[in-house]
């Protein structure tokens, strides 16, 4: 039965990444693969105590995906609140570089430092969105997105907050706030500018920009436009905040952080003239929303959710401590097999593994692997679902192209972090 569940588990995987040849949505084959995987798991006992102990399993990890998908929903919301009122309009005068090369660098370490702020999925979203207003050609705004997959996740990599994985083992007391950030800052900031300095010889010309019409009679006034900007992004850099005060779970952070929005802009509302009232208003931005994406991210992770209720991811780092023993060696190849499977559940089991001090190289190490690994392949972190999501991006797309630079990034920090 072990086998028939990594079996479809992989099936479901390359019908994921050959979603166009197969013209099946990339949605529809992980929300498949999910149920699937949980119903060869709850059938791989006829004991009616172990079906009522996946149940349970079922209920505690959907509760977790639950948190992640209304985590994302609410930053999705929001962003879209904010370019509504046209708020992005702000960032977006004030980077006034056309050159492809200058835009690449602008836009990736915007991106590197935002991640470390808010977090890799947040930013991704945030950075998408400010994307659209910048590049109107789809080819090279999908190149683009690719680098911000990877700053997103590098950037988010060196700060507790800026990865779920980083914000795990700091929960947990692997880990310090400033000792962190001390240790993988170069690496970090290695993983993103290798890549970079690659696509500088490789990008010439200049951008595109769309061509954006405004209607001077339905215009927002510009106290509206700033207004709904400063709480949109402020609500996204205050989730961090209600997170280490509340100690509550990041996404009712967001939900409170939506909730404030929603009442400023019903509030404002009424002051706009008609057209602007109703583009503008909650229930219109919610069909903007990808739901797509949203279901993708469901289906996968309750995929990977069934591998790690099964033992298997267990199994995986088991087998890594017996075969290959050094724990750096362990810590990169973690970091290799969180661009396939989720890194959350590969993370949890090398901590259950290991039993290290605070702030021990290896705790650090694993916050890294974990956290930027994932960059090597699309489907591997949250920031390259999202992205996937928004931008239609292909998988075999991103393999070929951004791929190889993933991993040169990603050996180049581990080598960073060997040397100092």
């Amino acid at each position: 039965m072990t086998t028939l569940l990594i079996l479809v588990f992989v099936v479901g995987y390359f019908a994921i990444a050959f979603e166009h040849p197969l013209k099946v949505d990339k949605a529809a084959s992980a929300l498949l693969t999910g149920v699937l995987c949980w119903t060869i798991y709850i059938f791989s006992s006829g004991n009616a105590q172990f079906s009522e102990n996946v149940t349970g399993e079922l209920g505690h990890v959907f509760g977790e995906i639950s948190g992640i998908l209304f985590f994302l929903l609410g930053a999705m919301v929001i962003v879209e609140m904010v370019d509504a009122f046209e708020g992005f309009a702000i960032i977006t005068k004030r980077i006034s570089a056309t050159n492809k090369v200058k835009l690449l660098w602008v836009l990736a370490l915007i991106t590197f430092f935002l991640s470390a702020i808010l977090d890799n999925l947040t930013t991704t979203i945030v950075m998408i969105s400010l994307l659209r207003k910048l590049v109107d050609d789809k080819d090279d705004r999908l190149l683009y997105a690719g680098v911000i997959v990877i700053a997103a996740n590098a950037g988010g990599a060196w700060t507790v907050t800026g990865d779920v994985t980083t914000t795990m083992l700091w929960i947990k007391g692997k880990i310090s706030a400033v000792a962190i950030m001390k240790t993988l800052f170069l690496p970090s900031l290695a993983c993103l500018l290798v890549p970079l300095v690659i696509l500088s010889f490789r990008m010439k010309g200049e951008v595109q920009r769309p061509v954006l019409i405004d209607a001077e009679e339905n215009a927002i006034k510009p106290f509206h436009k700033n207004l709904v900007f400063a709480l949109g992004i402020g609500g996204l850099l205050f989730v961090p905040i209600f997170k280490s005060v509340t100690h509550l779970p990041p996404f009712m952070g967001m939900l409170f952080s939506l909730g404030v929005l929603w009442v400023v802009t019903e509030i404002i509302n009424p002051k706009m003239d008609s057209v602007m009232r109703s583009s503008t208003k909650v229930v219109s931005v919610l069909k903007n929303i990808d739901s797509s994406s949203i279901l993708f991210f469901l289906g996968i992770l309750l995929a990977v959710g069934s591998l790690g209720s099964a033992g298997l991811l267990m199994d995986l780092a088991q087998m890594l401590d017996a075969t290959i023993g050094d724990k750096n060696s362990i810590a990169v190849v973690i970091g290799f097999a969180s661009s396939v499977v989720d890194n959350v559940p590969l993370v949890a089991a090398g901590m259950e593994m290991y039993s290290m001090p605070m702030d021990d190289p290896f705790w650090e190490f694993l916050a890294y692997c974990a956290g930027t690994g994932g960059s090597c392949l699309v489907i591997g972190s949250a920031a390259g679902v999202a992205a996937m999501g928004m931008e239609k991006m292909n998988f075999l797309w991103y393999l070929k192209k951004f791929t190889p630079l993933a991993i040169v990034g990603y050996l180049a920090g581990v080598a960073v972090y060997v040397l100092f």
